[in-house]
Protein backbone atom coordinates (compact mmCIF):
# COMPACT_ATOMS: atom_id res chain seq x y z
CA UNK A 1 0.00 0.00 0.00
CA UNK A 2 1.17 3.51 -0.73
CA UNK A 3 2.20 5.66 1.94
CA UNK A 4 -0.54 8.28 0.44
CA UNK A 5 -3.43 5.56 0.66
CA UNK A 6 -2.24 4.97 4.10
CA UNK A 7 -2.18 8.82 4.91
CA UNK A 8 -5.64 9.07 3.94
CA UNK A 9 -6.95 5.55 5.64
CA UNK A 10 -5.39 7.09 9.06
CA UNK A 11 -6.23 10.43 9.07
CA UNK A 12 -9.70 9.10 8.13
CA UNK A 13 -9.98 6.66 10.54
CA UNK A 14 -8.38 9.54 12.86
CA UNK A 15 -11.22 11.98 12.19
CA UNK A 16 -13.99 9.20 12.50
CA UNK A 17 -12.13 8.53 15.87
CA UNK A 18 -11.49 12.09 17.27
CA UNK A 19 -15.26 13.28 16.00
CA UNK A 20 -17.17 10.44 17.95
CA UNK A 21 -19.23 12.49 20.63
CA UNK A 22 -18.44 9.49 23.36
CA UNK A 23 -14.53 10.31 22.77
CA UNK A 24 -14.72 13.75 22.29
CA UNK A 25 -16.17 13.66 26.06
CA UNK A 26 -13.93 11.28 27.92
CA UNK A 27 -10.52 13.10 25.55
CA UNK A 28 -12.11 16.70 26.64
CA UNK A 29 -11.95 15.90 30.46
CA UNK A 30 -8.81 13.74 30.25
CA UNK A 31 -5.05 14.20 30.83
CA UNK A 32 -4.29 14.23 27.15
CA UNK A 33 -4.10 17.37 24.76
CA UNK A 34 -5.80 16.36 21.50
CA UNK A 35 -1.96 16.53 19.98
CA UNK A 36 -1.17 14.20 22.40
CA UNK A 37 -3.72 11.62 21.97
CA UNK A 38 -3.81 11.86 18.20
CA UNK A 39 0.11 10.58 18.59
CA UNK A 40 -0.96 8.13 20.81
CA UNK A 41 -3.13 6.86 18.48
CA UNK A 42 -1.09 7.09 15.65
CA UNK A 43 1.70 5.27 17.45
CA UNK A 44 -0.31 2.43 18.97
CA UNK A 45 -2.96 1.70 16.61
CA UNK A 46 -1.93 2.77 13.11
CA UNK A 47 -0.43 -0.50 12.45
CA UNK A 48 -3.60 -2.07 13.03
CA UNK A 49 -5.67 -0.02 10.67
CA UNK A 50 -3.63 -0.52 7.71
CA UNK A 51 -2.33 -3.85 8.31
CA UNK A 52 1.36 -3.19 7.97
CA UNK A 53 4.32 -1.88 9.75
CA UNK A 54 4.75 1.73 9.68
CA UNK A 55 8.11 3.77 10.28
CA UNK A 56 8.18 6.67 12.93
CA UNK A 57 9.20 8.90 9.95
CA UNK A 58 6.22 7.68 8.26
CA UNK A 59 4.31 7.99 11.66
CA UNK A 60 5.42 11.44 12.32
CA UNK A 61 3.50 13.11 8.54
CA UNK A 62 0.84 10.76 9.78
CA UNK A 63 -0.81 13.80 11.72
CA UNK A 64 -4.01 15.72 10.68
CA UNK A 65 -2.48 19.21 10.80
CA UNK A 66 -2.05 20.90 7.67
CA UNK A 67 2.03 20.62 7.85
CA UNK A 68 3.89 17.72 8.39
CA UNK A 69 5.98 17.63 12.11
CA UNK A 70 9.62 16.41 12.70
CA UNK A 71 10.40 12.94 13.95
CA UNK A 72 11.57 14.87 16.89
CA UNK A 73 8.39 17.18 17.10
CA UNK A 74 6.27 13.40 16.89
CA UNK A 75 8.17 11.70 19.58
CA UNK A 76 7.94 14.80 21.69
CA UNK A 77 4.60 14.41 21.86
CA UNK A 78 3.96 10.72 22.10
CA UNK A 79 6.54 10.78 25.07
CA UNK A 80 4.14 13.99 27.15
CA UNK A 81 1.23 11.66 26.09
CA UNK A 82 3.01 8.34 27.73
CA UNK A 83 4.07 10.07 30.29
CA UNK A 84 0.39 11.24 31.37
CA UNK A 85 -1.21 8.47 30.29
CA UNK A 86 1.33 6.52 33.44
CA UNK A 87 0.59 9.56 35.63
CA UNK A 88 -3.10 8.99 35.34
CA UNK A 89 -2.73 5.01 35.67
CA UNK A 90 -0.92 5.54 38.36
CA UNK A 91 -3.65 7.97 40.27
CA UNK A 92 -6.11 5.18 39.05
CA UNK A 93 -3.63 2.91 41.22
CA UNK A 94 -3.36 5.25 44.32
CA UNK A 95 -7.48 5.61 44.66
CA UNK A 96 -7.41 2.01 44.53
CA UNK A 97 -4.58 1.69 47.49
CA UNK A 98 -6.59 4.36 49.44
CA UNK A 99 -9.82 2.49 49.27
CA UNK A 100 -11.29 5.52 47.24
CA UNK A 101 -13.18 3.00 44.68
CA UNK A 102 -15.37 1.85 47.51
CA UNK A 103 -16.78 5.43 47.88
CA UNK A 104 -19.94 5.61 46.75
CA UNK A 105 -18.80 8.89 45.43
CA UNK A 106 -17.22 6.90 42.24
CA UNK A 107 -20.27 4.46 41.82
CA UNK A 108 -21.44 6.50 38.90
CA UNK A 109 -18.47 6.58 37.35
CA UNK A 110 -17.62 2.71 37.62
CA UNK A 111 -20.92 2.14 36.58
CA UNK A 112 -20.44 4.19 33.27
CA UNK A 113 -16.92 2.37 32.61
CA UNK A 114 -18.65 -0.52 32.85
CA UNK A 115 -21.81 0.39 30.22
CA UNK A 116 -18.68 2.13 28.05
CA UNK A 117 -17.07 -0.91 27.51
CA UNK A 118 -19.89 -2.89 26.86
CA UNK A 119 -21.57 -0.46 24.26
CA UNK A 120 -17.72 -0.55 22.82
CA UNK A 121 -18.19 -4.71 22.31
CA UNK A 122 -21.43 -4.19 20.91
CA UNK A 123 -20.51 -1.99 18.60
CA UNK A 124 -17.23 -3.55 17.05
CA UNK A 125 -19.81 -6.70 16.81
CA UNK A 126 -22.84 -4.93 15.15
CA UNK A 127 -20.59 -2.97 13.04
CA UNK A 128 -18.45 -5.68 11.70
CA UNK A 129 -21.66 -8.26 10.90
CA UNK A 130 -23.87 -5.04 9.61
CA UNK A 131 -26.24 -5.95 6.53
CA UNK A 132 -29.67 -4.78 5.83
CA UNK A 133 -31.11 -7.48 7.74
CA UNK A 134 -34.04 -5.97 10.23
CA UNK A 135 -31.75 -7.66 13.60
CA UNK A 136 -28.73 -5.64 12.78
CA UNK A 137 -31.18 -2.89 12.49
CA UNK A 138 -33.09 -3.24 15.89
CA UNK A 139 -29.27 -3.30 17.34
CA UNK A 140 -27.77 -0.21 15.50
CA UNK A 141 -31.34 1.52 17.04
CA UNK A 142 -30.40 -0.17 20.40
CA UNK A 143 -27.08 0.93 20.06
CA UNK A 144 -27.66 4.50 19.42
CA UNK A 145 -30.14 4.50 22.58
CA UNK A 146 -27.25 3.43 24.67
CA UNK A 147 -24.93 5.75 22.84
CA UNK A 148 -26.98 9.29 23.62
CA UNK A 149 -27.35 7.57 27.16
CA UNK A 150 -23.63 7.42 27.61
CA UNK A 151 -23.17 10.53 25.85
CA UNK A 152 -25.47 12.30 28.47
CA UNK A 153 -24.05 10.84 31.78
CA UNK A 154 -20.87 11.29 30.53
CA UNK A 155 -21.34 15.10 30.21
CA UNK A 156 -22.96 14.83 33.72
CA UNK A 157 -20.16 13.37 35.31
CA UNK A 158 -17.40 15.40 33.93
CA UNK A 159 -18.39 18.06 36.60
CA UNK A 160 -15.90 18.15 39.54
CA UNK A 161 -19.15 18.58 41.79
CA UNK A 162 -19.44 14.49 41.27
CA UNK A 163 -17.19 13.22 43.71
CA UNK A 164 -18.31 15.53 46.57
CA UNK A 165 -19.66 14.27 49.26
CA UNK A 166 -23.10 16.12 49.22
CA UNK A 167 -23.46 15.08 45.68
CA UNK A 168 -22.92 10.89 46.36
CA UNK A 169 -25.74 11.37 49.78
CA UNK A 170 -27.74 12.85 46.71
CA UNK A 171 -27.60 9.39 44.63
CA UNK A 172 -27.75 7.02 47.34
CA UNK A 173 -31.14 8.59 48.75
Amino acid sequence: MSFLRIKKEINNWLIETLEDPLIRILAENSNLTKTQLETFLIDVLAEEVVGQNISYEQKSLLRLNKKDVSRGSFNRTLNQAKRNIIQSIYTILLLGCLGVFESPRLERYLKISNSLSAYTKKYRTVWKNLSEESSNKEKMLKLTILHNELKASLKELAAPNKLSKREATKIND
